[in-house]
């Protein structure tokens, strides 16, 4: 294993044994190869030069550290660190280590967290030829003390004292990076499998760590759902500064697949003008639903509520209420209670799930349902909505308009997401 920190500085000589100046960085080349180590950048003065790897005969770091090359100065190349070459030039694009990974922040998809990367391990590998291979980036204790001793300490003095210190890695398989900058050289184009793979919440923890630039990268790197999980796990602030900073069509994407009720909330918190733009790009049946929450005061029923429910009328048998629940999958994952109706369409009753499962397939809903029926109108105020799910421990609480008609339902998981905005 040899760390970037023993690199940074080893002096380079030529196949003569000339100095040729110290090395100032090293670079992958991700279109070539994810992980092999493609070329030493060596600096001398104000001038830096490339050394592509297949040149090197020898990294030394027994004695005095050297890289040894089997070339002369004159076949050097000079390496310009400035902007990216065209892509029509052909020019391969490096990630540099010291420039593009070393203080960046990364994301722990194990450790579900933001962080920061103090030095990078490569693995010495026997292919035919003798390559390095990232095997690991460094975010512990062990990379900060190298950084810190790089240069005034010799590495074998460095090494001895690492045992004593807290030694944390993460496989370079495990890394995501994050590309903000379309000028930025690195143009990786990075699966997010893994972060599709987290927990909404744990990966809003992740994006709540991010600076502001970071977020919005991430949000759009994932698909319209599981985006839309993740913004609704965030908090309000951080979910109005990543939906201004997106394009109208990627957040009216990203809104649909949200909640009603915590769309319209996210929405009413945005510029007049901006809502308006996110709403005519949605589909018409979304943007209708949201539009009438809008109405609503935000701290009264209606404006609490959400508008995905499943309702069955009371004559209905517990087998046609178990077929509804298969064919509206996806409001049934977040459904604990199905709504009663009688043949006008007023609301009758609230049955627990666990009644359905209990009950043979044939049994009308209405010989099961509660025999009290707590629910809301539009206008009773958020302090009394509160009141009665601590008074009657609910679940959810149906809300009705002023013909008794199921309006919408507030979930206890509304009820949470509003006193923890609060705190």
């Amino acid at each position: 294993m040899i760390y970037y920190t023993e690199m940074l500085g080893m002096q380079a000589v030529d196949s003569t044994g000339a100095p040729l100046g110290r090395v100032r960085d090293v670079a992958l080349t991700p279109s070539h190869h994810a992980r092999r180590l493609s070329l030493f950048v060596v600096g001398k003065g104000r001038h830096l030069f490339e050394v592509p790897f297949h040149c090197v005969r020898e990294v030394s770091g027994n004695g005095k550290a050297q890289l040894r090359l089997n070339l002369q100065a004159s076949e050097l190349r000079p390496f310009h660190a400035g902007a990216p070459p065209s892509p029509e030039g052909g020019e391969p694009e490096h990630l540099l280590v010291g420039r593009d990974l070393l203080d960046q922040q990364i994301i722990d998809v194990n450790g579900r967290k933001v962080v920061r990367v103090n030095d990078v391990h490569f693995q010495e590998h026997l292919d035919g030829s003798v390559e390095f291979l990232v095997a690991e980036v460094d975010v512990g204790l062990t990379g900060a003390v190298r950084r810190l001793f790089q240069g005034v300490l010799p590495s074998r003095a460095i090494r001895a004292i690492e045992p004593w210190l807290k030694r944390t890695v993460i496989p370079w398989d495990f890394v995501d990076l994050i590309e903000i900058d379309p000028q930025r050289r690195l143009r990786l184009k990075i699966t997010h499998d893994k972060l599709a793979a987290l927990h909404p919440a744990d990966l809003a923890d992740i994006v709540e760590e991010l600076a502001p630039a970071e977020r919005e990268a991430i949000i759009e790197t994932l698909d319209e759902g599981k985006a839309a999980d993740a913004l609704s796990e965030v908090e309000p602030r951080v979910q109005k500064s990543i939906i201004e900073a997106l394009d109208t069509e990627k957040a009216a994407d990203i809104l649909e697949e949200m909640a009603p009720d915590e769309a319209a909330d996210l929405l009413a918190e945005l510029p007049q003008e901006t809502s308006e733009e996110i709403l005519d790009d949605m589909e018409v049946k979304e943007a209708r639903e949201i539009e009438e929450l809008l109405e609503y005061r935000e701290d009264t029923a209606g404006g609490m509520m959400n508008t995905d429910f499943i309702s069955v009328l009371e004559s209905a048998s517990v087998d046609f209420a178990i077929e509804m629940l298969r064919s509206q999958r996806e409001t049934a994952e977040s459904t604990n209670t199905i709504f009663l109706l009688d043949e006008h369409g007023r609301l009758t009753g609230a049955l627990p799930l666990v009644q359905l499962f209990l009950s043979t397939p044939a049994t009308e809903l209405v010989t099961v349902k509660p025999p009290r029926l707590i629910f809301a109108h539009l206008d009773t105020p958020e302090k009394e909505i509160f009141e009665l799910f601590d008074k009657y421990n609910l679940l959810s609480l149906p809300v009705i308009d002023e013909n008794y008609q199921l309006a919408g339902v507030i979930t206890v998981d509304d009820i949470i997401s509003l006193l923890r905005a609060r705190k």
